[in-house]
C-alpha cells in the first residue's frame, strides 16, 4: 500500500488519496520534533495559549469547510460536524483560560525550609486517533498537551487523513511553530518506530480494546507512559419514578448521535419492569423522528455509518442477538451499504452481542430488571466502565446508586457529554487515565518535586 483513500460513506465517492510517508519521512518529521521542542518548552505560557486561543479562531472562522469535510470523510451529519468544531474551539478557550493557574508551582508543607511541586514538559505525545469524532478527538487530547509545552505527532485513522492535514493547517496558520503539531500519514506499524524515538516521551490513543492493549505494550516496552480511552458500553439506567418522556428523548438523542458511533452512547438501556411501559411508549413515540438520509440535508436525523465493514459488524451483532432470543421491535435487519436506520432490540440478555459488546451503530437494546438492585447488577455486569446515567427524581436514591456503579463518570438526569471542565476516562476494559479538566494537562507532565534547605 502506498497511500490512503478518502471515501464519502454516504454515496461511495472517491474524495481524495493521501501518500504515505517514507520512512526518511518519519526520520525528518521526528528530528523536527525535537528541534520544536526543544523552543517551544522555553516559550512563555503566556505565548502558548495565545496560540491556543488563535486556534479557536481559526476553527470557527473556517467552521463551515470543516464541518463539510468531517461530514464527506465520515459520513457525520453536517449539523453534528458544526458542533464538533464549535466544541473544539471550546476546549482551545478553555485551556487558554485556564491552563496558566492549572501548571502554578504547587507548595508542600513538609518539614524543610521550602518543598513544592513543579509540572514540566516531557517531549513529544503521540496521539493514535479515530475516525468518529475525527476533530473533536485530536483537540481534546493536543490542546493540553501543548498548553503544557509538549508536542504531538498525530497517527490519524486512514479514512479521515484530509481532516488530520486540515488539523495541523490550522495549528500553523494559529502561529504554532513549525513542528509543534504534525500530522503523520503512515501506517499502524510505524508506532513501534515512533515510540522508540527518544522525543516521543508519551502515546494516548483512543480505539479498540485490542488495538489499545497492543500500543499499551510497545509503550510498556519502552517504559513510556500510555493512556487508553477504549470501548465503552455504557449503562443507561431507568427507574419508575423517572420522567419517561425526558428519559425516552434523552436516550434517542444520545444513542443515535453521530449514528450511534460513540463510545459514550447509552449501548445498554435498562429499565425496572414497572416503568417498562411508559418509558416504551415514550420511545416508540419519538423514534419515527429519526429519519436516515444525506447527511448534508438539515431534515436528516440519522447519517450512514463511516465505513461499510462496521455496518456489517452492526449487522452480525443484531443477528445473533436475535437468534438468542432478542425481540426486534422496530427497524429491519436489511442494511444498505453504510446507510443503517434505527433499529431497537427488546428482551435483551446479558449474554447477548448487543449487550455483551460495544455496538458501534443506531442499534437501541432495552433491558427490563425486577428493580433498582437488579438495575445496578446488570448496569455493572460488563467488561467496560466508561460512562453511565440514572434516570430518577429521588436524590438520595441516585446518590447512592452512583456511588456504586463502576464508571469513570455517571450523569444524574442527563446526557453523558465529554466537557472540557470534567475529567473524562474510564475503568476495566475502557482504559486508564484521563482527558480534559486539570487531570488531562497533568497526564503528559514531569511532576517534579523540588526541595531545599536554604534560607
Amino acid at each position: 500500500m502506498t497511500h490512503f483513500t478518502s471515501v464519502n460513506p454516504y454515496n461511495g465517492e472517491t474524495l481524495d488519496t493521501h501518500a504515505l510517508m517514507t520512512n526518511a519521512e518519519i526520520n525528518a518529521a521526528l528530528q523536527l520534533a525535537e528541534n520544536a521542542f526543544a523552543h517551544w518548552r522555553k516559550e512563555t505560557i503566556a505565548n502558548r495559549l495565545q496560540v491556543i486561543a488563535n486556534v479557536a479562531e481559526q476553527l470557527l472562522a473556517n467552521k463551515a469547510s470543516l464541518a463539510l469535510l468531517i461530514t464527506n470523510e465520515m459520513g457525520k451529519l453536517y449539523t453534528e460536524a458544526i458542533a464538533e468544531v464549535e466544541k473544539c474551539a471550546s476546549v482551545c478557550r478553555y485551556y487558554a483560560s485556564h491552563a496558566e493557574a492549572f501548571l502554578q508551582p504547587e507548595p508542600i508543607s513538609a518539614n524543610y525550609v521550602a518543598s513544592f511541586i513543579q509540572y514540566e514538559p516531557i517531549g513529544a505525545v503521540l496521539g493514535i486517533m479515530p475516525w468518529n469524532f475525527p476533530f473533536w478527538q485530536v483537540f481534546r487530547y493536543a490542546v493540553p498537551t501543548l498548553a503544557a509545552g509538549n508536542i504531538t505527532l498525530l497517527k490519524h485513522a486512514p479514512n479521515v487523513c484530509g481532516c488530520a492535514k486540515a488539523i495541523a493547517n490550522i495549528w500553523l496558520a494559529a502561529g504554532a511553530p513549525e513542528g509543534v503539531f504534525q500530522s503523520l500519514i503512515t501506517k499502524v506499524d510505524t508506532v513501534h518506530t515512533l515510540l522508540q524515538a527518544p522525543i516521543v516521551q508519551a502515546v494516548t490513543f483512543t480505539g479498540s480494546n485490542k488495538a489499545g492493549s497492543i500500543v499499551a505494550g510497545i509503550a510498556g516496552q519502552q517504559v513510556k507512559k500510555s493512556v487508553l480511552e477504549l470501548g465503552g458500553s455504557d449503562a443507561m439506567m431507568v427507574l419508575p419514578d423517572a420522567n419517561m418522556q425526558q428519559a425516552a428523548a434523552v436516550a434517542l438523542q444520545a444513542r443515535l448521535l453521530n449514528a450511534g458511533q460513540s463510545c459514550i452512547g447509552p449501548k445498554r438501556i435498562i429499565v425496572v419492569s414497572e416503568g417498562y411501559d411508559a418509558f416504551m411508549q415514550a420511545l416508540l413515540q419519538l423514534l419515527p423522528a429519526y429519519t436516515l438520509g444525506n447527511p448534508l440535508l438539515p431534515e436528516t436525523r440519522i447519517a450512514p455509518l463511516a465505513r461499510v465493514d462496521l455496518a456489517q459488524q452492526l449487522h452480525q451483532q443484531l443477528q445473533q442477538s436475535i437468534q438468542l432470543g432478542a425481540q426486534l421491535s422496530y427497524g429491519t435487519t436489511d442494511f444498505d451499504g453504510c446507510n443503517v436506520a434505527p433499529v431497537l432490540l427488546t428482551q435483551v440478555q446479558p449474554h447477548m452481542p448487543a449487550f455483551a459488546e460495544e455496538t458501534f451503530g443506531p442499534l437501541i437494546a432495552v433491558t427490563t430488571a425486577a428493580n433498582e438492585q437488579a438495575a445496578l447488577a446488570l448496569a455493572n455486569q460488563s467488561k467496560y466502565g466508561l460512562a453511565a446515567s440514572i434516570w430518577t427524581n429521588d436524590r438520595a436514591k441516585a446518590t447512592a446508586l452512583a456511588n456504586q456503579l463502576a464508571a469513570g463518570a455517571v450523569f444524574i438526569n442527563a446526557m453523558v457529554k465529554s466537557d472540557p471542565r470534567l475529567p473524562f476516562g474510564g475503568i476495566k476494559q475502557s482504559g486508564y487515565g484521563r482527558e480534559l479538566y486539570k487531570q488531562g494537562l497533568l497526564e503528559f507532565v514531569n511532576i517534579k518535586t523540588i526541595v531545599s534547605e536554604l534560607g
